[in-house]
């Protein structure tokens, strides 16, 4: 269980400026403002948070979306959760690691 606290440790590596974000993270997030529209079928799904790195909160609090990474043509590794209470975060690993975005 150690191992676990530990890596949730690791994998939170702080808080991002949203202007310091890459521009398709920041259109991203306009776009979850805004409510859409999003061009991937995925946005919007929950995201289970299965590895408890983010704050525990019951299942659907968190939704997933897609950040397009230049030269890559699927999904690429990059997403942005957004919590039910506005908080943000921003993973480049494909939820190895996230940081909170502060608008």
């Amino acid at each position: 269980m150690k191992w676990l606290w530990l890596a949730a440790l690791l994998a939170f590596s702080g808080d991002v400026q949203l202007h310091l974000l890459p521009p398709e993270a920041k259109e991203t997030v306009r776009r979850i403002e805004q409510g859409g529209p999003f061009p991937y079928e995925r946005d919007g799904v929950v995201f289970a948070n299965r590895e408890a790195l983010l704050p525990k909160q019951p299942r659907g609090y968190y939704r997933e979306y897609t950040v397009k990474t230049p030269g890559i043509h699927d999904r690429g590794p990059r997403r942005i959760v957004a919590g039910r209470g506005g908080e943000l975060y921003y993973s480049d690993d494909h939820y190895r690691s996230f940081r909170r975005i502060i608008r």
